[in-house]
């Protein structure tokens, strides 16, 4: 038995997807292991923070994973499918809830890593977080979207374009103008915000 989970253990994505399709329950345990906090995480952050919300959009991923796991592209990897995915589901329920306009009210986001912290003792981080939040707020879905990916998932512009179906110039298009918007916005705290692409 434990050579077994050693072996899905270090079995990559696309294969233990493969094997989950077929009815493979541990592969298909691996996968959600490797995945399901970080993808809670996603849509915790993309859907008001509602955590009840957020479980249950990452129960039916997983279901859709398995599902219709037959129209997993193997010419992308696991990871940008699962989030394309998570992405259109966000899409989704923003156009049938007719939330667009709620996002800018609710929507809150965390994206400060400790590093970024600890760039400066006397910044009153708290303010500077309820800041980045807001200016966020304002920002569109796909935006907001590609800056969690980005700064939050920490996923390249290859993968981003994969998983929001949308050209790598786009990604980057979007990333610079999250950017100025938020040194912007942010002003005093402009300092923090780095783009990483450089």
């Amino acid at each position: 038995m434990a050579i077994f989970r050693r072996s899905y253990r270090e079995t990559d994505d696309e294969r233990l997807m493969k094997y989950a399709v077929r009815g493979d329950e541990r592969a298909f345990e691996e996968l959600y292991d490797r995945y399901a906090t970080r993808i809670h995480g996603y849509f915790f952050k993309m859907l008001w923070k509602d955590r009840e919300m957020a479980e249950d959009f990452t129960q039916e991923l997983f279901v859709k994973v398995v599902a219709k796991g037959s129209g997993f592209d193997g010419s992308r990897t696991f990871k940008t499918w699962l989030f394309s995915v998570a992405h259109n589901m966000c899409k989704n329920a923003y156009r049938h809830h007719e939330v667009k306009s709620r996002a800018a009210e609710h929507l809150k986001t965390e994206t400060v890593t400790a590093e970024t912290m600890n760039t400066s003792a006397r910044i009153d981080h708290a303010d500077f977080r309820a800041a980045l939040d807001q200016a966020l707020n304002e920002l569109d879905e796909a935006k907001r979207s590609t800056f969690l990916l980005r700064f939050d998932e920490e996923q390249s512009i290859k993968e981003i374009s994969e998983a929001l179906e949308c050209s790598e110039g786009t990604v980057k298009s979007r990333i610079f103008y999250t950017l100025k918007h938020l040194n912007t916005r942010l002003q005093g705290y402009a300092h923090l915000i780095k783009d990483k692409e450089q």
